[in-house]
């Protein structure tokens, strides 16, 4: 089956400068950007264009600065081939707009909340994350069990084969890689965040989202969106919900994720938003589809295959 999946992107793939040239040459970009700052009360466009990184790489406007993005080159380009979709964690909500289930105005105050409870859960309960190259997961899940004992580590993104972060409280995320490099990992790095996410020290971070979701009118996906938590589709509104809840402290399963779209009959994967990520991470999974994205006005103006 020759089928499309579009992916979006999380934190992480922002960049000084994203959305500057989508605003100047598409009408209908300009326009998403001018309502998300009404919406949210101050300029996230001009951080998005002008920065400075500092004020960009900041959770709370990381966020939704990435869920603009990633909307408004959907906007421009309003595809009509979409038969699945995912985000990798942040991305999952602009996936579910991409769906139909979740209007733009209510994904972006969701976001704006998630970074903002994702970062003050960091500065009440400070915790890292690394990423371990090179072992197998059922080694790095054993990993950060044996690491534990009265610090907090577990793993949070199952990237590709070979690629897994763990996230946890420093003591804890620092003696799981001394433990990952012990069973021969190519290269264990510890990451530059402001919390540990998707780990259980982003507790208060789920719980006050949990009202805002609550609050927020979910329709059912017009199209299967795949969760982060369980790699599999969704459409409901009711498991949509359920599924953004849990995935503040749960793992994101993208290998999985793309093995089971593969699986579903994806032939090509596009990425809509900024940077090159997950092409790069699909690349990695699976070596039959097609692999394309779009981040620029350039990419959106160039000749399509």
């Amino acid at each position: 089956m020759n089928k499309v999946a579009y992916v979006f992107p999380g934190q992480g793939s922002q960049y000084v400068g994203m959305g500057k040239d989508l605003c100047a040459q598409f009408p209908a970009a300009g326009e998403l950007f001018r309502k998300a700052d009404a919406i949210l009360g101050f300029s996230l466009s001009k951080i998005c264009f002008e920065g400075p990184e500092e004020d960009l790489r900041q959770t709370k406007n990381t966020q939704p600065a990435i869920f603009l993005h990633s909307v408004a080159i959907w906007t421009v380009l309003n595809p009509h081939d979409a038969a699945m979709a995912a985000g990798h964690s942040l991305g999952e909500y602009s996936a579910l707009v991409a769906a139909g289930a979740l209007a733009f105005e209510d994904g972006l105050r969701l976001v704006r909340m998630r970074g903002e409870l994702m970062q003050q859960a960091g500065e009440d309960n400070p915790g890292t994350m690394a990423a371990v190259i090179g072992l197998d997961a059922e080694v790095v899940e054993e990993v950060c069990r044996t690491s534990r004992s009265e610090d907090i580590v577990q793993t949070a993104n199952f990237n590709s084969p070979g690629q897994i972060v763990i996230s946890g409280s420093v003591s804890g995320v620092r003696k799981a890689m001394e433990a990952a490099k012990s069973r021969g990992a190519k290269l264990v790095k510890e990451l530059v965040v402001s919390g540990a996410f998707h780990s259980s020290l982003m507790q208060s971070a789920k719980d006050g989202l949990k009202v805002a979701l609550d609050g927020t009118e979910f329709r059912e996906a017009k199209i299967p969106v795949y969760a982060n938590v369980s790699a599999k589709p969704v459409q409901k509104a009711d498991e949509i919900r359920a599924s953004l809840f849990e995935q503040v402290t749960s793992p994101v399963r993208w290998e999985e994720t793309i093995v089971n779209m593969s699986a579903d009959g994806a032939s090509r994967f596009v990425e809509i938003g900024p940077g090159k990520v997950l092409q790069g991470l699909v690349k990695r999974i699976t070596t039959g589809p097609v692999v394309a994205g779009f981040d620029t006005a350039a990419n959106i103006s160039a000749p399509r295959n």
